[in-house]
């Protein structure tokens, strides 16, 4: 039978496995689908480019590779608490594949989609091994050379963008300089520009390292922060321990943070510092240790490390400004839950006020359980997803 990159890598996303990937990730189903929609053929489209671009051989090495990690076999444990999360390879391969461009790509597909960001990196990072994987798996039952690869994808570039959802502007994001390549509707003669239409990509791991490293701890949820809950289940000054793995963050004025590895810090300066990431609405970080008191607005001691550290980062990057969202869960009565939210957001933008950065605070506003994707009576380890406060960058 005939290999069809495009349609053997969809297979893997029948309805149970997106099921499965839309709870690990606390998305909905249907926008999932709608992010896997332009995230499989962009994936596949990356790849083609990486070979288009003169490097067949080293894509059939990491093709193999990526099929010798058993991915193949193991691909949802990408989606199920205490799993591997992302595959570890999965970093080192988007920044193969996409380069300094990666950070963009995820953001635009979740402006597309309407998945998080999050969402967006952790598929991607499971969906370019995979999909490696898969072509490892062919060239090696089929002893084909590098050349063989490079014809064979080529032969399957036109249907590969064909793919992409119309609207969804891949050589815009990635900077391809065709600039034709589009959506279903693109004209075949614009997709045989090979050579020189492929840019090599180098850059950094950016965003989606952090995730993955966020993700990839055995001991951490499904979600990458939690808060504490305000359920009468828990002590009132209760904290949720989790173990990391301490990093030391570098700011540009000297100063140096002790973090750790996929924490909000970590994440923010990625943001940041990624030109291709726009500050807006739609970007949100999630403290990860933040905790009040049971039922008030009152920020406990454990919480004033990570609320130091924002300040650093706000004092380093004066130009950066912020809103802080207050989130909860669907227990409870709404009117009470949206003012305890508000509450706990002003709460800490009193704090960042109180330590001398309060003119990069545009505002805090609490949601309640606008947002939160669990209901009332689903399982604990779920509705604590849902009782956060978060940091939208408004300005860079």
């Amino acid at each position: 039978m005939a290999f069809n990159f495009l349609e053997t890598v969809k297979g893997f996303f029948g309805n149970e496995m997106i099921g499965r990937a839309a709870t690990y990730l606390g998305e909905n189903e249907g926008v999932l689908r709608k992010g896997l929609d332009a995230i499989i053929p962009a994936s596949l489209a990356g790849i083609v480019n990486r070979v288009q671009s003169g490097n067949p051989e080293s894509i059939l090495t990491l093709a193999k590779e990526a099929y010798s990690s058993g991915i193949v076999s193991s691909l949802s444990d990408s989606f199920r608490t205490g799993g591997e999360g992302v595959p570890k390879m999965g970093p080192s391969l988007l920044t193969n594949i996409f380069g300094d461009k990666f950070g963009a790509l995820a953001n635009a597909v979740s402006g597309f989609s309407g998945v998080k960001g999050s969402t967006a990196s952790s598929l991607f990072g499971s969906i370019v091994p995979l999909a490696l994987a898969l072509l490892g798996k062919h060239a090696s039952e089929d002893n084909l050379s590098p050349g063989a690869v490079a014809s064979l994808l080529g032969s399957q570039k036109s249907s590969i963008l064909s793919s992409l959802p119309a609207g969804f502007n891949l050589s815009k994001i990635l900077g391809w300089s065709n600039g034709g390549v589009t959506h279903a509707h693109t004209s075949t003669p614009e997709l045989k520009k090979n050579n020189m239409l492929w840019p090599i990509l180098l850059g950094v791991l950016g965003i989606l390292l952090l995730l993955w490293l966020l993700r990839t701890c055995n001991s951490r949820p499904a979600e990458p922060t939690r808060i504490t809950a305000d359920t009468v289940e828990q002590a009132k000054t209760e904290t949720v321990k989790i173990e990391h793995e301490p990093v030391k963050l570098k700011l540009p004025n000297g100063v140096e943070l002790d973090a750790y590895k996929g924490g909000i810090e970590e994440m923010l300066l990625a943001f940041i510092n990624d030109s291709g990431a726009t500050a807006g609405k739609d970007n949100w970080f999630d403290f990860n240790e933040l905790n009040f008191k049971f039922g008030t607005a009152e920020l406990i001691p454990e919480s004033e490390k990570e609320v130091n550290n924002i300040v650093k980062i706000l004092q380093a990057y004066p130009r950066v400004k912020i809103k802080i969202g207050g989130y909860t869960d669907k227990v409870g009565d709404e009117a009470t839950n949206k003012k305890l939210s508000g509450d706990r957001a002003t709460a800490v933008a009193n704090t960042l006020k109180a330590a001398g950065v309060g003119s990069q605070v545009t505002d805090a506003e609490g949601y309640g359980s606008e947002f939160a994707k669990y209901p009332a009576d689903a399982p604990e380890e779920n509705r604590i997803k849902d009782r956060r406060v978060s940091v939208s960058v408004r300005e860079k």
